[in-house]
């Protein structure tokens, strides 16, 4: 659980919420008018909500990934008869 505190506050108390956060492993949620407005967490915090940012890439990025991995490989012949597909790349289309 955050500990929550009013901005005005915040400023007064800034070395000692840095403290708290660093040294206590707090997290330390600023608010204005009791909203929410920045949270303040440890540099660690701050690295694992990179990697999970990262980790959660768009659908279209995970498709293009995916899709410049592919190599192309020359089928038999007798599996095209066999399946009857046809796939062909055309690259990106021009903007």
């Amino acid at each position: 659980m955050a500990y929550e505190i009013p901005v005005t506050q915040a400023r007064a108390e800034l070395a000692d919420l840095i403290n708290r956060v660093v040294y206590g492993g707090e997290r330390v949620v600023v608010t204005r008018h009791g909203k929410p407005l920045v949270a303040l967490v440890s540099a660690a915090d701050l690295e694992r909500l990179d990697a999970l940012e990262a980790a959660q890439e768009s659908p279209e990025e995970q498709v293009i990934t995916s899709v410049s991995g592919v190599r192309e490989v020359a089928s038999a012949p007798r599996e095209h008869q066999r399946f009857g597909i046809v796939a062909e790349h055309r690259g990106p289309n021009p903007s």
